[in-house]
Order: C-alpha cells, then sequence, then structure tokens
C-alpha cells in the first residue's frame, strides 16, 4: 500500500513537471525564439521522456565529459554510444532550455509582489521543492544522531539568493540548511531566503535550526549535533524543553556564554586539561588540544574517562601517549560528519551543470538529493536482510537503466560499418516517407544507413566509409 502511495505522489510530480515545461516551451515560442517542440504528454511519463531526460543527466553525473553535445558527438574518439539510442540531442536540449517546475503565467502575478510579504523568492522551485521534502521524511526514519549544517549550491547566476561564503569549498551558491543524520541522509532541507521574519525574535540561526527540528514528525529522543554557527545557550535550552539532546562548539561571544576566567584555561594549559561550568541542563566545557576546544552540551558529562591517541615530545621524544577527552567532544566529531558525508555522496556523481537559470541549478541539486537518499535506503535495507549491497556507482548505474527502460546488463553491442535498412519491411507510401532518407555525404535519397554510425548513406558513402 505505502508503495502505491508514493507511486501516486510521483506520477503527480512528473505530471506538474510535463504540463509546466510544455507551458513554458510555449511562451518561448510566442516570444519568438525558434526550436522544434513535442509536447510531453502524459502518455510519456513512465519510461518516456521525462524519465529518459532525468536518466541521461544522471547519465552524465557517472560519465564526464567536457561539453554536454559531447554525448552525441560521432566523429571524436571520445564517442558514446548511450545517449543517442535512448533521445536525441536535439529533444534533449530542448527539454533542457523549457524544463520548468512552476507556472510560467503565474512569475508576473508573483514578480508584482515583489517587496511585499506576499512575494515568493523561491515560486518558481515552489512544487518540487515542497514535494521532495514531504518525501525525504516520508519514505525514512533517521537514526538517533542528527546534525545541522550549510550546503551551497554552486551558482554565479545574477540572484538575491546567491551568498558568498568565504570558508566553504563552493563560495558562490544559495545556501541550504540541512538536516542529515550520520549515514549521509538528507532528512529535511531549507532554503535561505534572507533574515529571517519569524516571530520568535531570536535569530536568523535559532529559526533556521527549529525550522528543520519536526517534532510532530521526529518524536523526541534524537540528539542535534552543530558547529559554532548555530551554538546558542537559548537554542540549546529550547531544543530540550522540547525533548531534545543538543550539542555543537560554541564561541565566547555568544550571548548567554559564561563569561568567567576564574581557573579558565591558558595558552601554556598542559595537552588534555578539562575546565567545565555547568547552568541547569547546559554543561560548558573547554578542552586543551594542540589548541581550546569549546563544547556546549545537555547531553553529556564533563568528563568520563574517555581517552584519545596524541603525539607528544616527552623526553625529548615524540610519541603517542593517553590523553583525555570529554566525551562530549568525541561524540561531537563522531556525529557531526553527517552533513559533510551527504555533501560528498552528492559530489561523487552530481547531475550538476552550469546554467543561467538558478532554479535549473537547484533542480538538478534536488535531483541528486533524491538519488543519494535513494542509495541511502537502498544500502540500509541490504543491511537488514543481511545482503551485500551496491556500490554507489552501481546504485547509480541500475537506476539509469531503469529510468531509461533499458536492461542494466545490455552491455556494448557490435556494429560493423555494414549497410542495413532504416526501416524494415517498409512498402507502398511507408517505403517512401518512414523508409528513405538523405544522404550524409551527397543527399541522395537512400533507403539504407550505416549500422555503426546510426546515419543514412548511399551505397557510395557506405563504399567510401568501410574503406
Amino acid at each position: 500500500e505505502q508503495q502505491g502511495e508514493d507511486t501516486v505522489d510521483t506520477q503527480t510530480d512528473t505530471e506538474t513537471l510535463c504540463v509546466n515545461t510544455n507551458k513554458n516551451a510555449a511562451k518561448n515560442i510566442a516570444a519568438g525564439k525558434k526550436f522544434t517542440w513535442t509536447d510531453l504528454t502524459e502518455a510519456e511519463l513512465w519510461y518516456g521522456m521525462v524519465w529518459y531526460y532525468i536518466g541521461i543527466t544522471l547519465y552524465m553525473g557517472v560519465l564526464k565529459l567536457p561539453k554536454m553535445r559531447d554525448f552525441w558527438c560521432v566523429n571524436s574518439i571520445f564517442h558514446v554510444q548511450y545517449p543517442s539510442e535512448v533521445m536525441t540531442r536535439d529533444r534533449f536540449l530542448t527539454i533542457t532550455w523549457n524544463i520548468h517546475m512552476s507556472d510560467p503565467a503565474e512569475h508576473t502575478r508573483n514578480d508584482r509582489k515583489k517587496g511585499t510579504t506576499d512575494y515568493d523568492c523561491l515560486h518558481r522551485l515552489r512544487p518540487l521543492y515542497d514535494s521532495l521534502r514531504v518525501a525525504c521524511k516520508a519514505v525514512y526514519h533517521p537514526q538517533q544522531n542528527l546534525s545541522v549544517d550549510e550546503r551551497m549550491v554552486s551558482t554565479k547566476a545574477r540572484v538575491a539568493l546567491n551568498q558568498y561564503i568565504k570558508s566553504k569549498p563552493t563560495k558562490w551558491g544559495i545556501k541550504l540548511f540541512v538536516l542529515s543524520d550520520n549515514t549521509g541522509y538528507t532528512v529535511d532541507f531549507n532554503i535561505y531566503t534572507g533574515r529571517s521574519t519569524l516571530v520568535t525574535g531570536k535569530g536568523l540561526l535559532f529559526d533556521a535550526v527549529m525550522a528543520l527540528i519536526n517534532k510532530n514528525y521526529l518524536g523526541t529522543g534524537y540528539h542535534i549535533y552543530c558547529d559554532n554557527f548555530y551554538t546558542s545557550p537559548a537554542l540549546f535550552h529550547h531544543l530540550h524543553d522540547l525533548g531534545f539532546g543538543a550539542c555543537g562548539t560554541f564561541r565566547d561571544s555568544r550571548v548567554g556564554v559564561p563569561k568567567t576566567k576564574l581557573n579558565a584555561l591558558t595558552k601554556k594549559s598542559p595537552r588534555g586539561t578539562i575546565r567545565w561550568i555547568r547552568e541547569g541542563p547546559l554543561i560548558f566545557i573547554k578542552w586543551m588540544d594542540t589548541r581550546e576546544v569549546s563544547v556546549c552540551s545537555t547531553l553529556h558529562s564533563a568528563f568520563s574517562g574517555d581517552t584519545v591517541k596524541r603525539m607528544c615530545k616527552a623526553e625529548g621524544q615524540h610519541r603517542a601517549i593517553e590523553v583525555p577527552v570529554p566525551s562530549a567532544v568525541k561524540d561531537y566529531n563522531r556525529f557531526m560528519g553527517g552533513a559533510d558525508l551527504s555533501d560528498q555522496l552528492i559530489g561523487s556523481y552530481s547531475s550538476w551543470r552550469k546554467s543561467r537559470k538558478w532554479y535549473v541549478t537547484v533542480l538538478h541539486h534536488c535531483i541528486d538529493i533524491a538519488v543519494t537518499n535513494s542509495y541511502l535506503v537502498s544500502k540500509e535495507l541490504c543491511g537488514r536482510l543481511e545482503q551485500r549491497p551496491m556500490t554507489h556507482q552501481d546504485f547509480q548505474e541500475r537506476l539509469v537503466a531503469e529510468l531509461c527502460g533499458v536492461s542494466s546488463q545490455s552491455g556494448t553491442k557490435s556494429y560493423q560499418h555494414i549497410p542495413v535498412a532504416i526501416v524494415e519491411g517498409a512498402s507502398g507510401q511507408n517505403k517512401a516517407t518512414k523508409g528513405h532518407r538523405k544522404c550524409r555525404l551527397c543527399g541522395k535519397c537512400t533507403p539504407f544507413k550505416c549500422e555503426a554510425c546510426k546515419v543514412a548513406l548511399c551505397l557510395k558513402g557506405l563504399i567510401f566509409k568501410t574503406d
């Protein structure tokens, strides 16, 4: 029953994508842009052009070529055969130019509201954005330890959503606040649209975390890990009141952090030195490693006997020694990496390509989130069934084959440069209209094509090709 419900939801989303893409193509043709367009119809929804298009974009994520057109290039040593068998180059490019998630007719009405509270800056992305967030939470119940972090979707499009973060590997792009568990599964995400206008009055970062922590969905008992960008006593107190544990590094300048210097760490404090202050459910811990580490937690005690190996100089020699470490630091290093793991998995076989349209860039990122989450769910199910899971690449290859309606074990066909009929068994009027094409070399009408190159050639052209 659940599988049937998921199918219905997915089909509805695909219909929306088809309808709005057709409307956008009609709008562009009316504006004078010249291209050949055939509507994406409901008959094509399953194993049709929409799924073929997504399948080829994922194929491009696994097999990298410099330009999109190179996947259909015949006269090249880097020629690949698969994309041309699924979809023509022109059809793929026209879908890329016109793909749209929202109704183009609504854009003008929404743009008139710019500067008011009713304006939706994510209008062009809204249908898929909302649907994917629901799907991420519907098909998988996350593990206990969750992490909150930001993610950048690379784009330099001229849009107000674009951000610059110097410390990130991707410095320019659209920022997302992401909630993920320690497997790398993206549980939920929000696109940063500007300064928070919520009535809490506790700041953007407080609101960003609380927008991801949905008690109605998660329940209680989860452990939330975050870095010093988000950590604040107000946030941790609120999470504790809701039944969530929290742990994260903190900045001394945060409001509510104890300012006392009594018995504080100094630069000369030996490695492994621990200091802490408890205020109600919150404990503020400082630990000396190569530098001072500050952690706040509602989950841990100050020290529970944990140690970690560090290289230290003793008696003139460097050797590994056991250094005391707070359990909060140890768990933070263990569970905070969920968002980074998610970024790594998404980036491994990303379908992202440069685009002037920011919403197309985010569309491809949404596709990558869905595919990566699907792989992690598959991996989890294989573990429960005590089966060996597929590798990430194997999963991607099989998914591409399923979306394009072909066998994943088809392999590479062996072709020779020999003449074959363009249409087998053509007769009468069909013989003239469907069974003949113009020769690629001389332009004369011919019923033959080259089996290897898949282009129409007369017999003279085929002889030249063979030679």
